[in-house]
Formats: C-alpha cells, sequence, structure tokens
C-alpha cells in the first residue's frame, strides 16, 4: 500500500473515489477499490466518508458547489447587463465543463444513484445554479435586449449545450477552451435572439 502523507487522505480518497466512479459507475466501484486506489485502508477510509453513498454525495456537492462559485465569480465581475451576463455564465460553464470534465459527467450520470436526503440536498444546490441562468435570460427580454418569445426554453437549450460540452470534449483536439467558449457564446446569444 503506498504511504499517504500526514493530512492528505481526504484528497487522496477525493482523487480514488472520483477515478473508481468514472471507470465503474457507482454500483460497478466498491468501497475496498476505492480505498485500495487511494492508498489507505478501510478504517481510514471510514475516517472521512461514512459510506460509499456519503462518498458519492460528497464529490458531487463539491462539484455543483465549485460550478455554483465559478458561475457567481463570472456573474460579479461582469455587472447588470444581460448580454455581459449571459456571455459570463456560458464562459463561466465553458471553462468548467472542461476543467472538470470528470466530475461533471459523474455528477450527470451517478446523482440518479444518491438516495434521498442527499437527493434533496443536492437537489437545492442545483436549482440555485439554474435560478442564474433564468434571471439573466428573463432580464434580457423585460429590458428587449433578447427577443426569443420562449425564454426558459431558450435558457435549457443554451445551459444543456453548455454541460453537454463534458462528454464530447478532448483537450488535445483542435479546439481549446477560450475558443470553445467564444463559439458558445455566438451560439447563446443566437439561441436568446439578441438584438445588438
Amino acid at each position: 500500500m503506498t504511504t499517504i502523507p500526514r493530512g492528505m487522505g481526504g484528497a487522496a480518497l477525493t482523487a480514488a473515489a472520483r477515478e473508481t466512479f468514472a471507470e465503474r459507475g457507482y454500483h460497478g466501484a466498491s468501497i475496498r477499490d476505492i480505498a485500495k486506489r487511494a492508498g489507505l485502508s478501510l478504517s481510514a477510509l471510514y475516517y472521512w466518508h461514512s459510506s460509499k453513498q456519503d462518498l458519492l454525495a460528497a464529490l458531487i456537492e463539491d462539484s455543483i458547489n465549485d460550478y455554483f462559485q465559478t458561475c457567481d465569480a463570472a456573474l460579479r465581475a461582469a455587472g447588470p447587463d444581460p448580454t455581459d451576463r449571459l456571455t459570463a455564465i456560458v464562459r463561466a460553464t465553458v471553462d468548467y465543463r472542461v476543467r472538470r470534465r470528470i466530475e461533471s459527467n459523474i455528477a450527470a450520470r451517478e446523482a440518479r444513484n444518491l438516495e434521498p436526503p442527499h437527493a434533496e440536498r443536492l437537489d437545492h444546490l442545483r436549482h440555485a445554479a439554474t435560478a442564474q441562468w433564468d434571471t439573466i435570460v428573463d432580464d434580457g427580454v423585460t429590458q428587449r435586449i433578447f427577443g426569443c418569445q420562449h425564454p426558459i426554453d431558450a435558457r435549457r437549450a443554451i445551459q444543456a449545450a453548455c454541460n453537454a460540452i463534458a462528454q464530447w470534449y478532448d483537450p488535445t483536439g483542435d479546439v481549446g477552451p477560450v475558443e470553445l467558449a467564444d463559439r458558445y457564446v455566438t451560439i447563446a446569444l443566437r439561441i436568446v435572439d439578441h438584438q445588438g
């Protein structure tokens, strides 16, 4: 078993769980496999998380919180203009989905395996992230900056397109994160029928 530096067990466990869930899915991953990959004993693993379910919930919660904070920081910097805010949240989402592809895919695929207490708590966090998008599109329509007739559908289309990046993006491919974000900003502004 690999020796983990003192104080690094939690980080090693998180990395091992992320890799194991990504490779095998929640049901295919055993707590023993995760502990072994992390270089921890089972008793050390249980010091950090009481079960595989708690470990999955912690991974998804960390992912949602990081995404929310990434978007929140981008929106604070963008100011009040809906066009600037839509641009900022699209760029932040593309950046996040590229930077944390594995976590994004685990959250999308494995959230259905969360037990009710975890699922309810994390749904609340997801709704808060979605509300950021709703406000932007609604404000743009109210101010006649966006001409789309169906703001909720427009938001869903943009958000779904951005979220799907985690499923197909290849960092060794022919488009980098900045150019990809530029493309998705253009797509988003078309979807909302930007009147600029």
